[in-house]
């Protein structure tokens, strides 16, 4: 029996933080980061059940062509994903009465569409950009057992040894996306890269504004590391600890972002809304097809 303090249910029988029911819940979840970018996926909904919101976290559940969909918004950064992931998973096994994991286990598939800066040649702006594997350097599943047993231990060390990794900083982790979900999804538009996850978008991504950095060569150290001939492409701050928490606990994630920052030509487009919504309809496309 999980304790109260472990899984806090609200008096409405909702999650804590994400306050959805586990009947509200679609088996087709898509994470984006903005709050605001919710109500642009929910908006090629053919219908809507409900839409709730609570803090950073806004969530619409409703069909598209006959396929029930969750829309939900996780805020910035893996702290976030970190109660996103471990509620989702709560709401789809775990019996909120008893407390107790269901026997039957829930297998979500969870899609991340969200914006990425890319450190490398082979990505450029506003391309879309699959997240084959992802490399995280926030540390967080670190904190979770069996996370060597869905982590790539030999990109772990040759990424290390390469980038001479600092030992005070978080061990870096690598995990693949779901094969399913890369196989719907690959082709047709969308390039393939090695996603690195930062813990903060200004020195843990080579940014400097007043505050020197203590590595400021980080973005040439991952863009020149090369891996059975594959390249780190671009940064965010949410894949890595997806795929790693979907990986251990039985779900399947890929992450779809939109290049719009050129980290190499020092360039970015933050006019990028009407190309983002050309990239949610060929992922909900994909998703109902």
């Amino acid at each position: 029996m999980i304790g109260r303090s472990e899984l806090i249910i609200n008096s409405d029988g909702s999650v804590f933080h994400l306050h959805l029911r586990p009947e509200q819940l679609a088996d087709t979840v898509i994470l984006v980061g903005d709050p605001d970018r919710v109500d642009i996926v929910a908006g090629y909904f053919d219908a809507c059940e409900f839409r709730v919101q609570n803090r950073e976290f806004v969530a619409v559940t409703g069909t598209l062509n006959g396929t029930r969909l969750t829309a939900l918004s996780t805020g910035i950064g893996a702290d976030n994903i970190d109660i996103v992931m471990n509620e989702l998973d709560a709401l789809a096994n775990i019996d909120f009465q008893s407390r107790t994991s269901t026997p039957q286990k829930r297998t979500l598939r969870i899609v991340r569409i969200g914006t990425s800066g890319c450190i490398s040649d082979t990505a450029g702006l506003n391309d879309f950009l699959i997240t084959k594997k992802a490399v995280g350097l926030d540390g967080l599943l670190n904190f979770y057992d069996g996370r060597d047993c869905i982590s790539d231990a030999d990109f772990e060390q040759q990424f290390i040894i390469h980038t001479n990794w600092p030992a005070r900083l978080a061990t870096p982790y690598v995990v693949d996306c779901s094969p399913e979900l890369y196989a719907l999804f690959s082709g047709t538009g969308f390039a393939d890269g090695i996603t690195a996850t930062a813990p903060g978008f200004y020195a843990p991504q080579g940014r400097a504004l007043r505050v020197p950095l203590t590595i400021p060569d980080v973005n040439s150290r991952l863009a020149s590391f090369v891996y059975n001939g594959a390249h780190i492409t671009n940064y965010e701050m949410e894949c890595a600890p997806i795929y790693g928490l979907a990986a251990l606990m039985g779900h399947q994630a890929i992450a779809v972002c939109q290049i719009i920052m050129d980290r190499v030509r020092k360039k970015a487009d933050v006019g990028y809304n009407e190309k983002m919504k050309q990239l949610i309809q060929t992922v909900l496309t994909k998703l109902i097809s």
